[in-house]
């Protein structure tokens, strides 16, 4: 499938996470720490140059802001492409996602204020990628109908999987021909066995943190949710491709507060946010090596690795091998 470039879609690429839960792995692996987002661990691409490449399919090359840590520059170098870099961003330090997020939303603004937005975390395995591009693409198409409102991507759950965030879904918000946008009832964040079964039962989807929205209707509601946060990012607007912009930066970030997008500003407003869910498409976050592991046994993919550094059992995942499209 060919997608053509939207010229008012910007990508966000959240890359400036450290991936604790994987580092003994990829030192038993590699010999040294690396993050995540920069390993190959199947193939020839890292995770975060498959999801540079996403976005390059999604919007033109140089409408996406990829956010990386200052201390990952020497991996950042291999990474990217200098014609297709878009803007990078080098974070100071990391202060969870509300600033994480806000930071390149600050840059999105500052060149295309009617922008609309997709924000992608780095560390996801997605396949077929046509499948969820179209997803996203659908995502955005909608929002110039809902400007006011934040769409999700959802994934319908395999296994009761603790460690993911999960949606109560209710009434349906829009419906398409190929598919329907429902209204997000709340939020379950890291649930027990019996509140992960329950909400299976209930229709309850994975929360992907894929996000589509204007960058307009985010910042508003940065601003109602995390206004100290925002307070600092307009400061730094100003300085935005003048002499001063570096050091405001690192300025704002000495005392940066540490507040979670999620908790903070998605979980206060259930009733802004709409979700998709994310059909045909074999989704998993890569933040425990076992789920890599899991995902290439479903996929019959010969890992980067050495498979003796991990092997664990094929889990209940490989129950969605028969939703995923040969």
């Amino acid at each position: 499938m060919s997608l053509s470039h939207s010229h008012d879609v910007w990508s966000v690429i959240l890359a400036g996470g450290e991936g604790e839960r994987t580092q003994p792995f990829i030192h038993k692996w590699l010999g040294c720490s690396k993050p995540k987002q920069y390993c190959t661990f199947v193939g020839k691409r890292s995770m975060l140059r498959h999801t540079l490449d996403r976005a390059d399919r999604l919007g033109m090359p140089y409408q996406k802001v990829t956010v990386i840590a200052e201390n990952h520059l020497p991996y950042a170098r291999e990474t990217f492409n200098k014609q297709q870099a878009g803007e990078i961003i080098l974070q100071p330090q990391n202060c969870d996602t509300a600033a994480g997020i806000f930071l390149p939303l600050t840059y999105v603004r500052a060149r295309d204020p009617n922008a609309t937005v997709a924000i992608f975390p780095s560390d996801h395995f997605i396949f077929p990628e046509d499948r969820f591009l179209e997803t996203v693409r659908r995502a955005t198409r909608a929002i110039d109908v809902l400007q006011d409102r934040v769409l999700l991507l959802g994934v319908r759950p395999t296994h009761p999987e603790l460690d993911y965030g999960w949606v109560n879904v209710g009434t349906i918000l829009e419906r398409q021909k190929n598919f329907s946008i429902r209204q997000v009832d709340s939020f379950i964040e890291k649930p027990s066995q019996l509140e992960a079964l329950q909400a299976m039962a209930n229709g309850a989807l994975w929360n992907t943190l894929v996000i589509v929205a204007k960058v307009e209707t985010l910042w508003k509601l940065g601003w109602q949710c995390v206004p100290d946060i925002m307070e600092r990012f307009e400061w730094l607007a100003k300085t935005i491709d003048t002499i001063h912009e570096r050091q405001t930066l690192r300025r704002l970030y000495q005392k940066m507060p540490f507040i979670n997008f999620s908790s903070t500003v998605l979980q206060k407003i259930p009733e802004r946010l709409g979700v998709i869910e994310l059909e045909g498409v074999l989704w998993s976050d890569w933040g425990r090596p076992e789920r890599i592991i899991e995902t290439l046994e479903v996929l019959g993919k010969k890992p980067a690795f050495p498979s003796e550094i991990l092997t664990t059992p094929t889990s209940s995942f490989t129950s969605s091998l028969s939703e995923v499209p040969s």
